[in-house]
């Protein structure tokens, strides 16, 4: 696709809401909206936080094990990391208040290997105003975030593209 079509695309996607396809849609982030922190360890005692990621684009996307849609979209992400690699992209998986045992268990079933973050008691997903599952911060290289991505989303797919593409 053109630079053009693309920025063109995105911006009509962070100008307002609106139904981007069947299954999410993508709100953009205020500029007056303050912009949460995130500082969580992933199971392997790893913490993560958003400004030691700058440079990449992040994608913090809050889960459950409970939530089909978001089983449907983890092997998009998956795949996702894996294209673009750590040095360009990075997909944290914050799991929303379920038990360290389940998350593990759910890990080592599905051979999941982004960085799962779990959040027992629902406290960052507070903070980013998840209500809904899954939802998907986009967040840009320079470490602004752009929009929020609620719904299942095939993150291979060429509408997922559309919604990168511009936050590299």
């Amino acid at each position: 696709m053109h630079k053009t079509g693309v920025i063109l695309g995105l911006s009509l996607v962070l100008a307002g809401p609106l139904r981007a396809a069947p299954g999410y849609d993508v709100q953009p982030w205020r500029a007056s909206q303050p912009q949460p922190g995130l500082a969580l360890a992933d199971l392997q005692g790893q913490v993560w936080r958003l400004e030691a990621l700058k440079g990449r684009v992040v994608l913090v996307n809050f889960w459950a094990s409970w939530c089909p849609p978001c089983l449907a979209e983890m092997p998009s992400l998956q795949t996702l990391s894996e294209v673009y690699g750590p040095d360009k992209l990075v997909v944290l998986a914050v799991n929303f208040k379920q038990s360290r045992p389940s998350i593990e268990q759910f890990v080592q079933k599905t051979a999941l290997q982004l960085p799962v973050l779990p959040d027992p008691q629902g406290q960052l997903a507070r903070q980013w105003g998840v209500k809904v599952f899954p939802t998907t911060i986009l967040i840009d290289a320079r470490g602004q975030v752009r929009a929020v991505v609620r719904g299942e989303v095939d993150w291979t797919s060429a509408g997922a593209e559309r919604l990168l593409a511009p936050l590299f």
